[in-house]
């Protein structure tokens, strides 16, 4: 799930202006690679807690994709159906990591 919402803020951050490379475009697309590249490192880790605190990064960064989505809808550089698409995603990723962050803390 976090390979293919990356893909899909890298589709929408495509086409932002040129002068947000190195702003909301890149912002965006950092946040987006950090979901799963701390879950990747999260699970080298020898204990449930330490890969917990790895989820929990990465869910902090889905939640700044999904803010920094309503950043770019503001200054009209995605649609409101393209954000609402992100939002829908992210959320759903949020509960994912969340249900799973669950099952190592019951283990």
């Amino acid at each position: 799930m976090a390979k293919d919402f990356a893909t899909k803020v890298y589709a929408v951050t495509a086409k932002f202006p040129r002068h947000e490379d190195y702003g909301l475009k890149c912002q965006l697309n950092r946040a987006v690679n950090s979901i799963s590249l701390n879950i990747a490192e999260g699970t080298a880790k020898n204990s449930n807690k330490a890969f917990d605190h790895h989820l929990e990064i990465a869910l902090g960064s889905v939640f700044e994709v999904v803010a920094a989505s309503y950043l770019a809808m503001d200054r009209a550089y995605i649609t409101k159906d393209q954000q609402e698409g992100l939002y829908s995603d992210g959320e759903r990723l949020s509960k994912s990591i969340n249900a799973f962050r669950n099952t190592l803390l019951l283990s």
